[in-house]
């Protein structure tokens, strides 16, 4: 468990060091033309399905990797 710990703390370092020096490095995350966004003028919705497929299998492919 405290490998895991680590390792996403890692990570997590890693993204926000990223997205610190590099802002637009993630434009496209949300925007993918399968993101659900609605707008009016009261209210906002947004789910952003293809953006969460995508880190899904981005995750379960590392996360396989570091299984073997």
């Amino acid at each position: 468990m405290s490998k895991w710990l680590m390792v996403a703390g890692c990570v997590l370092v890693a993204v926000g060091l990223l997205l610190h020096f590099f802002p637009g490095a993630l434009s496209w995350f949300g925007r993918l033309p399968g993101d659900i966004r609605i707008e009016s003028e009261r209210s906002r919705f947004y789910f952003p399905i293809a953006s969460m497929v995508i880190l899904s299998i981005v995750l379960s492919v590392i996360i396989h990797l570091f299984r073997r």
